[in-house]
């Protein structure tokens, strides 16, 4: 299938702007992540950090932290409102960001406050502020995250103050990418942000609708989804659009990209691979016997690609021709997005309040833990540990691991 609106770049073109689109995750140009108190906040980020949504800007949900076979819960916390965010996981520290509004620094091993940051100024105990939707991105300094009053915030990582913030006119859902000194984030404003570290704006392009998933960024190119039904790739030095596809469907999920390929799952129950190069859909599966809104973020590995469906599976695809290898039944619907830990194993979250464990090469079931009411948060992966959040009143941010 042939999109529009194209605009052709060849193979040196493509090569020139996109250096390092088949680098994996250290060539996505990530700032500095770890964790720790005034000192360490400092420090550059260990292999074995979860620092960002998909762990990555290329947004490919892999974990580069291995997790013991069994898998004990460590600790947990009650949150107000619950979580529907990832969190991040960097050093001994763990950042979640909750839908009452909070920001928080847990210490990765006890589960005990470090610092508590609020999206605004609580007059009471019981006031409403503005919730987080979106996942904190950690920086050597920084936790950087959007609210739902369209308002993102650069928090000083080792005290939990406030550095900077920027106003937009809308909700932020989605996370922020960091590439070298640049904060790329969109708003439900239709608008793609392109930000200093220091807060200063110095670009920003108008979209034709809402933004929902996060950029993809591969070399100094952003790819971006949402509302208006395009795929648009931008230039990060200039924030000139290098094309515009059309797809003809609206996207929750964020794309995540690899070899010059990218994939992405639309509300209207296709899933695409779309070559970047020549911007064509190579392959797109569809379940012709029913319809599903996809809203997970895929897991790409080398040879497959992984994905949750409102139709309350998970399903694994081969990456090179689309089909179908396997599918996963849960009891719910499966809005997390999955990740995929030491090769052969994917933990996911369901609406149905648990946190799977699924085998790659067979989809079957390991390992499963009940969390709460709802899972739509995806997990985090990162020195050692698993870390996720429920939803509701009754919210609650577990973490799973091996004990002493």
């Amino acid at each position: 299938m042939r999109l529009h609106q194209r605009n052709e770049l060849n193979r040196r073109e493509f090569l020139g702007r996109a250096v390092g689109l088949a680098g994996g995750l250290a060539a996505a140009g990530i700032v500095g992540f770890s964790g720790g108190q005034s000192e360490a906040a400092q420090t550059e980020p260990g292999e074995t950090a979860w620092a960002s949504f998909r762990n990555g800007n290329q947004l490919r949900g892999i974990a580069t932290s291995s997790l013991p076979e069994k898998l004990e819960l460590l600790w947990k916390i009650p949150v107000d409102d619950g979580v529907t965010a990832t969190t991040a996981i960097v050093g001994d520290h763990v950042f979640a960001a909750t839908y009452g509004g909070e920001l928080i620094c847990l210490e990765r091993k006890t589960g005990q406050r470090v610092w508590t940051y609020f999206s605004e100024e609580r007059k009471k105990p019981t006031s409403f502020i503005p919730g987080f939707q979106a996942s904190p991105t950690v920086t050597g300094e920084l936790v950087l995250i959007g609210d739902e009053y369209g308002v993102f915030h650069a928090v000083d990582r080792a005290t939990g103050k406030l550095r900077w913030k920027y106003e937009t006119m809308a909700e932020i859902i989605c996370s922020a990418a960091i590439v070298k000194d640049r904060i790329i984030f969109g708003s439900y404003d239709q608008t793609l942000y392109c930000l200093g570290l220091d807060g200063k704006e110095h670009w920003k392009r108008e979209t034709g609708d809402r933004i929902n998933g996060s950029p993809a960024i591969a070399g100094n190119i952003t790819f971006v989804t949402g509302c208006d039904q395009h795929l648009r790739a931008i230039n990060i030095d200039s924030g000139e659009e290098e094309f515009d596809l059309e797809l003809g469907h609206f996207m929750i999920a964020s794309p995540c990209v690899d070899k010059y390929m990218l994939y992405v799952g639309t509300h209207e129950s296709d899933f695409l691979a779309i070559n970047l190069e020549n911007q064509e859909v190579v392959w797109r599966f569809k379940d012709e016997a029913r319809e599903f809104p996809i809203h997970s973020s895929a897991a790409l590995t080398d040879d497959r690609v992984i994905f949750g469906g409102q139709d309350k599976l998970l399903h694994c695809l081969e990456r090179k021709t689309g089909k179908q290898l396997w599918s996963f039944t849960a009891r719910g619907q499966i809005n997390s997005s999955p990740v995929v830990v030491g090769g052969n194993r994917i933990f996911v979250g369901s609406n149905d309040g648990y946190v799977y464990e699924v085998g790659l090469n067979d989809g079957k079931q390991r390992w499963k833990e009940k969390l709460g009411r709802s899972v739509t948060a995806s997990p985090a992966v990162g020195e050692g540990c698993l870390v996720i959040g429920a939803e509701g009143s009754q919210g609650e941010i577990h973490c799973f691991g091996a004990k002493a």
